[in-house]
């Protein structure tokens, strides 16, 4: 699994970091941070989740990489 993310479209809203704290952090502006593009297995459920609740889109899995 690697995870994408595209900082320029994030609106800052932190949904990621409170739910994979392991994998995403933000900026001084608040923009997304990618602390981990590989995450282990055991994050797999948080990242999804962390994808489904960004209400902007900005982040992405790809499951083949």
């Amino acid at each position: 699994m690697k995870i994408n993310v595209d900082r320029e479209a994030c609106c800052g809203a932190g949904q990621c970091v409170l739910l994979a704290p392991d994998v995403f952090g933000q900026d001084e502006d608040d923009r997304v941070v990618l602390l981990d593009e590989r995450p282990g297995p055991e994050l797999a459920d948080a990242v999804q989740e962390a994808v489904s609740m960004c209400p902007t889109g900005v982040i992405w899995v790809d499951q083949n990489a």
